[in-house]
């Protein structure tokens, strides 16, 4: 596949320096030439016939850091140095690439590529010919190993500002317009002509049903980064396309699925901070604790049709990170609102908790009405796990979120009053903190009372916690 980004801007950049080294010779700088003897064409023994051959390459070389200044040589550079095949392009050139820096290499084609499309010349015309065949050149050199796995899927609810996002070597992200070659049914936009974008993941292991499932490894724990990376809930298409070498493309099953819900958009300016994200995901995601089953539980929950689906498998993974004590501690809304909302958001976060859980018990019982309010309520419980889980793997916050949350919940206890005189006690008044209805009337309900906000018997101990 042939990245059509990449041919643009290195055309652009070419015909920059075309124009900048026109401006050379009409300033007066001459391009130096070589005396070659060629053979006659009577053989050893005849007359030798003597050519002038242009040093352009030369000539180019010495102009380097001008034509490094040129605006177009920092796109050009920045997606070479991430180009697939640029490693196979210099050793083919006989570069030792061992020996350079990101940097380097890219430079090292950017004066390769000059040399293959203005060698010789006297002029520096581009010549159409020659520039498509220097970049076929380029391009060549990216084409799959005959052992390579190229893996192709589609993937919905993510918008990005460039053509194409190269996460990490052989991961890229692109539009359906950025590359050519792809398979025909993955340009084929929905049924009401809704966009989608490509991923592209290349494979350089021996055994192609190893690449495979390895490739299938690292679709998941990017889908898993873009969902926390942002609130939208992307999802990968159900069915890939994968190949061996240069071989026709074969549909795959990936599994996935699902319905995105809303849009992730990520600008220019954060794919820089989207590529150490998913990284970072990649390497701290959680294995065999309560944090990872929570987390598993969240993808589950972006896979549903909607978020009033999802909400069971949400209050779930929320009550393994905040509710070790089980369902009947009543725990679960004071410490997400602990942990999630300002002090003086607190109390209406509690309450939302609330009615989520509520809402729950409906949709289980199957009298739930799938309104707008509903799913917005549905929807903010999910957004909370979500960040609760990224601060979490990205050490934001500390691993043990039960006890983070009861330190900001003791924190908030008031300090004993001051004793009052008795002539002076009739007399004043103790006021209400305005939000803080809720807990106002815990304090003043028997704490014995086991229907309080519906927590049961461990009500006594959620007032000794919030005094």
């Amino acid at each position: 596949m042939r990245s059509l980004q990449l041919q643009s801007t290195l055309t652009a950049y070419v015909e920059a320096v075309s124009e900048r080294l026109r401006g050379e010779l009409a300033g007066g700088a001459e391009i130096p030439f070589e005396l070659e003897q060629q053979p006659g064409s009577r053989g050893p023994g005849g007359p030798a016939l003597y050519c002038y051959r242009p040093l352009t390459v030369e000539f180019i070389a010495q102009r380097r850091s001008l034509l490094q200044a040129l605006p177009e040589h920092q796109a050009a550079e920045q997606l070479l140095s991430t180009y697939e095949g640029l490693d196979r392009y210099l050793a083919g050139l006989g570069e030792d690439v061992s020996r350079l820096s990101g940097t380097a290499r890219a430079r090292a084609a950017i004066g390769s590529l000059l040399a293959d499309v203005f060698a010789e010349q006297s002029d520096f015309d581009v010549r159409p010919e020659r520039l498509e065949a220097a970049l076929d050149r380029l391009q060549a050199s990216a084409l799959e190993a005959a052992s390579e796995v190229t893996l192709v899927a589609t993937l919905h609810g993510l918008t990005i500002g460039s053509p194409e996002l190269v996460l990490t070597s052989g991961l890229t992200i692109a539009k359906l317009d950025a590359l050519e070659g792809l398979p025909p049914a993955v340009t084929a936009r929905g049924p009401h002509g809704e966009e989608h974008l490509v991923v592209v993941l290349r494979s350089q292991e021996p055994d192609p049903r190893q690449a495979i499932e390895a490739s299938r490894a690292v679709l998941r724990d990017l889908l898993r980064a873009l969902r926390l990376f942002g609130d939208g809930r992307v999802t990968l298409g159900g069915l890939g396309w994968a190949r061996v070498g240069g071989s026709q493309f074969a549909p795959l099953p990936l599994g996935e699925g699902g319905r995105p819900h809303g849009m992730l958009v990520v600008a220019a300016d954060q794919e820089d901070e989207l590529r150490a994200f998913c990284n970072l995901v990649s390497r701290r995601a959680p294995d065999g604790n309560e944090l990872a089953w929570a987390l598993a539980r969240f993808e589950m929950g972006c896979a549903r049709e909607s978020a009033l689906q999802a909400l069971s498998d949400n209050l779930l993974a929320l009550r393994a990170l905040l509710e070790p004590e089980g369902p009947t501690s009543g725990l679960l809304p004071w410490r997400l609102a602990a942990l999630c909302a300002t002090p003086d958001a607190r109390q209406s976060l509690t309450e939302r908790v609330i009615d989520a859980q509520s809402l729950e018990r409906a949709v289980i019982a199957g009298s739930a009405r799938d309104h707008a309010g509903a799913q917005t309520l549905a929807t903010e419980l999910a957004d909370h796990l979500r960040a609760l889980l990224r601060d979490v793997i990205c050490g934001h916050l500390d691993g043990d979120l039960v006890g983070l949350a009861d330190e900001l919940l003791a924190a908030e206890v008031a300090p004993p009053e001051p004793p009052v005189a008795p002539a002076m006690a009739a007399q004043t008044a103790i006021p209400v903190p305005e939000g803080a209805e809720v807990r106002a009337r815990a304090v003043a309900a028997p704490s014995s009372d086991p229907q309080l906000f519906g927590y049961g018997s461990e009500a006594e101990e959620i007032l000794d916690l919030i005094g």
